[in-house]
């Protein structure tokens, strides 16, 4: 038998004892915190009896518990439950060990109900992350995503803490998501996305704000996206060879993350052009949907070790939950997004300006132009080799 069996025993033995204990339990504990369905209809039995004024919760404290207290428990939790006997009664009954300590059981079995509840909100969540991975969607992810985060809201209150998230003492319990089997629409997703702001760079200003690498499922893909990125921001030309040069520069070939004849063909200009828009938010959607399983993953994991206290459980498993609120509120942002107005001057034009070099790494030759600086230029002077640059609006 269980430690927390023996505490569901104590508490409605205490209560059976002295049923004014009640007073102390039944504003937070609930039946359905107990794990044993005969000893939750019990307890249920007896909140109901002394909320229609049993004579055993009506006496003045210190009178003697008259025996039917028990037998009309037991005839009322038989309702709900078959095989309850006054003899299992009494069993537990000699199973408490002090009425007096009913609140301490209470909190044992108000921790077990914790946990048990938190995993099963978990594998909840994974069942639910795995459906949307199938059929391309999000909304039952996102829906059992903000059930758990209200469970835990939940449990925090009524276990006395804060729901604050908190980092655990260990590294390698910060979720991450894992690729694993990643679907193949997901990949050609990404693949179209790249050579939709390869051939168009402009349309990265429509995704930069919301879409991140770490969205990307295949580490290739995120290189070539940090390339593209690091290309626009220093506002340098885009094209296959100008990609290929910078994933090069960030170490990608070398250590095999991708081959030339890969990024060649993502980045390849007489590709079809799409919207890059919509496919980074497809792209956002796989990334939640994953990052919701690995957190699923985690919670469950943290619910399972019964050395956690339920305050550390409760805080652990918000912080798990952290990357995947991330995503969701980055998605909302790319949902909420209107559509594209005509750009302005400001934004910069799909082929460099005339004043910058035409290579990543050749830069002999100075801007010259005469109109004043704009509010966007650098607040410092450039160096003697460098053009000025400007940041993207």
């Amino acid at each position: 038998m269980t430690p927390l069996i023996q505490a569901e025993q104590a508490v409605l033995g205490s209560v059976f004892l002295d049923p004014d204990q009640l007073d102390h339990l039944s504003p937070w504990l609930r039946p359905e915190h107990f794990y044993r369905p005969a000893h939750a209809a019990l307890y249920a039995a007896m909140v109901k009896l002394r909320a229609d004024g049993h004579p055993a919760t009506a006496g003045k404290s210190g009178d003697p518990i008259p025996l039917s207290w028990v037998t009309d428990t037991v005839q009322e939790a038989s309702a709900r439950t078959r095989g309850l006997t006054a003899s299992y009664a009494h069993s537990l009954i000699s199973a408490c060990p002090r009425a007096t300590h009913a609140p301490v059981y209470g909190r044992m079995v108000l921790e077990g109900a914790i946990h048990r509840s938190v995993a099963q909100h978990a594998i909840r969540l994974h069942q639910a992350a795995r459906a949307d991975a199938v059929r391309g969607g999000v909304e039952e992810t996102v829906h059992h995503a903000q059930v758990l985060a209200d469970v835990l809201a939940d449990v925090a209150h009524r276990w006395g803490t804060e729901p604050r998230p908190v980092q655990p003492p260990s590294p390698n319990t910060s979720p991450s998501p894992q690729a694993g089997s990643v679907d193949e629409q997901v990949l050609a997703d990404e693949e179209f996305l790249l050579g939709c702001i390869s051939a168009r760079p402009e349309q990265l200003l429509d995704v930069v704000g919301w879409l991140h690498p770490g969205d990307f499922a295949d580490i290739g893909h995120q290189q070539i996206y940090r390339a593209l990125g690091a290309l626009h921001h220093r506002g340098e030309p885009i094209d296959q060879l100008t990609v290929l040069w910078e994933t090069q520069r960030r170490g990608a070939l070398s250590d095999g993350t991708l081959d030339a004849e890969r990024v060649l063909r993502i980045c390849d200009p007489l590709s079809l052009s799409g919207v890059a828009e919509h496919f980074g938010e497809q792209v956002v959607q796989a990334s939640l949907v994953r990052t919701a399983a690995a957190s699923a993953r985690q919670v469950r994991a943290l619910a399972d070790d019964e050395s956690l206290a339920p305050g550390r459980l409760i805080g652990y498993a918000l912080h798990a939950l952290g990357p995947l609120d991330e995503v969701r509120r980055r998605l909302q942002s790319a949902s909420d997004t209107e559509p594209a107005s005509p750009r302005t001057s400001s934004v910069p034009a799909v082929a460099p300006p005339e004043h910058r070099i035409d290579a990543a790494r050749s830069r002999s030759r100075r801007a010259t132009t005469t109109s004043a600086p704009t509010a966007t230029a650098a607040p410092h002077a450039p160096a003697p080799d460098r053009v000025t640059r400007r940041s993207p609006s």
